[in-house]
């Protein structure tokens, strides 16, 4: 469940996709597929510490994934629980806000930007401190549409690209992690300022 700041601030929280950023997704034909069970499940090397890096800076970690697959018949909710809770176990995740939806007919599914709502909404977040990291168009679209600045992991997969040019395009969560650390180092001396002029 979600919890408000005990200062009575607003939280900020990086936005992540979950296939391909947090762990490998099964790439066939030059296309990214979630992995099938928990023992297809593969981390990949360095989140555990990137995560880390973010958590201590105080974001919230928060999962949104597009799981269509459980829509088809493809693939049972229950096993994506499943992943959900080892990646918990493994990770410093805070939540996971997942659309089961095929199709673009529900509010949630990205390159909409529901799943980013419902974690602002449960959790107080400030989207002006926030930020959105994926590997997907649908997932730079989704963030932009949120009004979050967007993190682009680009393994050039052979799919269209965003809608809008992403603010970043790096090959490693751990350069998406530098690039948020620096503005949010940026802005808190901006902060610091301001109040020492007024």
């Amino acid at each position: 469940m979600g919890e408000c700041s005990l200062s009575g601030q607003k939280q900020k929280a990086v936005f992540l996709d979950r296939d391909g950023v947090i762990n490998h997704s099964v790439v066939r034909e030059g296309k990214p597929y979630p992995p099938a069970s928990v023992e297809e499940l593969e981390i990949i090397q360095g989140t555990r510490e990137a995560l880390d890096r973010l958590k201590a800076a105080g974001f919230l970690l928060l999962v949104t994934t597009n799981q269509p697959d459980v829509a088809r018949g493809t693939q049972k909710q229950s096993e994506v629980e499943k992943i959900h809770q080892k990646m918990r176990a493994e990770l410093p995740l805070d939540d996971f806000f997942p659309c089961y939806h095929d199709g673009d007919g529900c509010d949630c599914r990205k390159p909409k930007p529901g799943l980013i709502f419902q974690g602002q909404k449960e959790y107080d977040i400030d989207l002006s401190q926030s930020y959105m990291i994926g590997d997907r168009w649908r997932d730079i679209d989704a963030g932009h549409a949120a009004g979050l600045p967007s993190i682009l992991l680009d393994y050039q997969y052979k799919e269209r690209g965003p809608s809008r040019e992403p603010e970043l395009r790096v090959q490693k969560l751990s350069e998406a992690v530098d690039w948020i650390l620096s503005r949010a180092v940026t802005a808190n001396q901006q902060q610091v300022s301001n109040s020492g002029s007024k």
